[in-house]
């Protein structure tokens, strides 16, 4: 919801897809549109699609977790592939710290307790660049730290350094999408997301210009 309220404040259409309508008023609330719809059901997928006009970007956040961690390959992969087809101009995953090259940024422990997950997140961000390989959609991956649930701070960051490990909140992640959103020189990158007051270590945290 965090994205979503954000992209309402810079004055854009937005619709969300989810799989029930629990949140319902909560997305209507923010005048956004909610569309109902199953990201690991390619049909479902689709169908979402023909209901949205003039469909510019697509931010997915989908995830399953570790009891579904299929759901961050296959649901991501399906968005992906039909906002492709459609002649989506970019899409930005939210993954996560330890996928791919960052995978040694993450403390042995949590990259155990999460590996099975990191590893589809990376089957996505894989097919995410396939895609933006072999048509004119452009994209961008976030990869947050350890998120937590605290007010914004405005401390967030993003970096291209993927030896980097911290953490950060959900909202100022929220605006860091946003922001790579609408970044012509966020295209085609992928950054780490953390707290600039967070990070694990002691060496500083070069933050991309957006």
């Amino acid at each position: 919801l965090d994205v979503t309220r954000r992209l309402k404040d810079r004055g854009s259409w937005v619709w969300m897809m989810q799989r029930t309508a629990a949140r319902r008023s909560d997305i209507e609330g923010m005048m956004a549109i909610i569309s109902i719809g199953d990201a690991t059901d390619a049909a479902s997928v689709a169908g979402v699609f023909d209901e949205i006009e003039d469909l510019d970007a697509v931010v997915s956040s989908v995830g399953g977790g570790s009891g579904n961690p299929e759901a961050d390959s296959v649901g991501n992969i399906n968005l992906m592939e039909e906002a492709a087809r459609r002649g989506v101009k970019r899409f930005v995953l939210v993954s996560s710290i330890g996928a791919g090259d960052s995978r040694a940024a993450t403390p042995e422990n949590v990259y155990e307790a999460l590996k099975d997950v990191l590893a589809e997140k990376e089957k996505a961000e894989a097919r995410l660049r396939e895609l933006g390989a072999s048509s004119d959609m452009e994209f961008v991956i976030v990869r947050p730290g350890g998120l937590q649930s605290e007010p914004f701070k405005g401390t967030g960051v993003l970096t291209e350094d993927a030896s980097v490990c911290g953490a950060v909140t959900r909202d100022d992640v929220a605006e860091l999408v946003c922001q790579a959103l609408f970044s012509d020189a966020a295209a085609n990158k992928t950054f780490s997301a953390v707290d600039t007051e967070q990070v694990f270590g002691d060496a500083p945290v070069e933050a991309a210009a957006l």
